[in-house]
């Protein structure tokens, strides 16, 4: 009789439990909270956040490599003298792989929803931070990536031939994804305001540039791909101006913001770079006053037009007997612009593959296309006569192409590190205080947390790629 008051016991009191707490759930849900994304939710956190810490590295990073510009007065050391830290890259790495895991799950609710032009576009973003990241490390994790909620802690390294043949397929497939006919329905987007037309245009022109990057693999078959791309322009659409091109528009009102929180930031202590300026003043470009002030005697006053200093100087500041030229601080002030992929870009490819015989259009008109459109975007009008100069005017050689594509990535991310590793163009010139043999470092070394938490993958990658240094040339350098 004792067990079963027990057992009778038990059970009024589950059932009791159960009354109190069967609709607990409902209770506790708050009805301000997003409980499900949709796949419009990350989209636009995931363009500024990507785009404002690309430009933000622009200025950082790549200006110093590619003689921009540099810190100034600079005793020692320094990224303009290739003196270059083993943590350099750990805020790309940590960076992208931090969107990596948004734009994963973008895509997984694009599915869900069945709404295939936000999954092509997750794809095509997915493909342009994958090769941000894989171009600035080489050997990179994917495959195994952004999984730890399915325990993979120590994801492996997939090679760079293996990412870039998944997100060359992943932009082919995009594109047939793309629905012109269908809109985008989960709020405006902050860089083509759902306009699904220029989406496309993005992932087509997202994978010219990407096949280019590789076309010394003959593995990769990247000209003829190229080639069949701009032979077929129905099929596979690019940017045909300007105004179509991936360029955020930095609004200045919050939470779209400049990255520079303080502009002066951006020319405190700060000289533009003698081989910058120099083929500008060579080329008699109207950008300089876009991109430069003018510099200054000693007096601080007497202007002696756009002048700057070499990067990897030796010696001290006092060789100098002027003031050099500086940023322009407008250009980080909102309303601003942040590069992602261009109308110049795609141009200057086009003039490329002519001028080494793969399209049978004409070199000389889309250099100059390219150019045009490379002054357009910044708002500088090209003069009348500018190619009638000889250092403007098309030459015939890449490097020409090349020396205006330096111009035309101009503060557009690690682009014009990416180009100057595939080509060796422009020619940068090579100063005394510079390290590393003077050499241009062409990757950076993985995280220490990645050495030291992920070492079985880490190590397996390095072996693969030789070594884990500056000067270990990617993949696609070979």
């Amino acid at each position: 009789m004792k067990k079963s008051f027990y057992i009778l016991l038990m059970m009024v009191l589950v059932q009791g439990f159960q009354a109190c707490t069967g609709d607990f759930e409902e209770i506790n849900t708050d009805p301000n909270r997003i409980d499900k994304i949709s796949p419009g939710t990350l989209l636009n956190p995931i363009i500024y956040s990507v785009a404002s810490y690309n430009t933000d590295r622009a200025d950082a990073w790549t200006f110093n490599i590619m003689q921009v510009g540099l810190p100034f007065p600079s005793a020692s050391g320094g990224y303009h003298r290739y003196d270059i830290s083993e943590s350099a890259g750990n805020g790309t790495w940590n960076t992208y792989y931090r969107w990596l895991i948004n734009i994963k799950e973008m895509r997984e609710a694009a599915i869900a929803s069945e709404d295939p032009n936000y999954e092509a576009i997750a794809m095509t973003l997915n493909a342009w931070v994958y090769s941000q990241l894989t171009d600035s490390f080489g050997d990179v994790p994917m495959e195994e990536a952004s999984r730890a909620e399915e325990g993979i802690l120590r994801p492996a390294f997939n090679t760079q031939e293996e990412v870039y043949t998944q997100i060359l397929a992943d932009l082919e497939t995009a594109n047939g994804l793309y629905d012109l006919e269908r809109d985008m329905v989960y709020g405006d987007d902050i860089l083509f305001h759902n306009d699904v037309a220029k989406w496309q245009k993005f992932c087509n022109s997202l994978r010219l540039r990407l096949l280019l990057r590789v076309s010394k693999r003959s593995e990769m078959n990247a000209y003829t791909k190229m080639a069949e791309m701009v032979a077929n322009p129905e099929l596979y659409p690019v940017f045909e101006n300007t105004a179509e091109s991936a360029i955020l528009q930095i609004t200045g009102v919050t939470p779209n913001l400049s990255p520079w929180g303080r502009s002066i930031d951006f020319t405190t202590f700060r000289a533009m770079g003698e081989f910058f300026l120099e083929n500008l003043n060579e080329m008699d470009d109207p950008r300089r006053s876009k991109f430069a002030t003018q510099a200054r005697e000693t007096d601080g006053v007497t202007t002696i037009g756009y002048k700057g200093i070499p990067s990897g100087y030796a010696g001290s500041e006092n060789q100098f007997d002027f003031i050099p030229s500086n940023h322009n601080r407008a250009l980080v002030e909102a309303p601003m612009i942040s590069l992602i992929l261009t109308y110049a870009e795609v141009e200057l490819i086009k003039a490329e593959l002519a001028q080494k015989g793969y399209i049978t259009s004409d070199a000389a008109a889309h250099y100059k296309n390219g150019v045009t459109a490379a002054m357009e975007q910044w708002g500088v009008e090209t003069p009348s006569d500018y190619f009638d100069n000889p250092a403007a005017a098309y030459d015939g050689s890449l490097e020409r192409i090349m020396l205006q594509k330096y111009y035309a990535l101009y503060f557009n991310d690690y682009q014009q590190w990416f180009e100057y590793r595939r080509t060796g163009l422009p020619i940068l010139p090579k100063n005394e205080g510079m390290l590393n043999n003077q050499q241009v470092p062409v990757r950076f070394m993985y995280p220490v947390d990645v050495q030291i938490n992920n070492k079985e993958n880490y190590d397996a990658a390095v072996a693969r790629m030789g070594s884990d240094n500056i000067n270990t040339k990617v993949w696609w350098e070979n």
